[in-house]
């Protein structure tokens, strides 16, 4: 399990106050989830890239919260480091 403060990942989507932590939790959670579903070994979660997968997932997801818009593409950056933890 990806120990990931929440005041780094509201730091990173550039989020001030706490009124999105439980949301921010639960993607987390979704996103560590993912990665383990995509095929990403559980061992790879103490790296700088799955905790990076991890807040690209966040990012995406958050800033993409309409559930009446459509994303055309996922996120190259995310599949890019999704490949590379899944072949070590």
């Amino acid at each position: 399990m990806l120990d990931l403060p929440l005041d780094e990942l509201k730091g990173y989507l550039r989020i001030d106050g706490s009124e999105e932590d439980t949301t921010l939790a639960l993607f987390v959670a979704a996103a560590e989830e993912y990665l383990l579903v995509a095929g990403v070994p559980e061992d790879q979660s103490g790296s700088a890239r799955y905790k990076l997968a991890v807040m690209l997932y966040c990012a995406i997801n958050y800033e993409h919260r309409d559930p009446a818009e459509k994303l055309e593409k996922f996120n190259f950056s995310l599949e890019s480091l999704i490949l590379q933890l899944k072949t070590g």
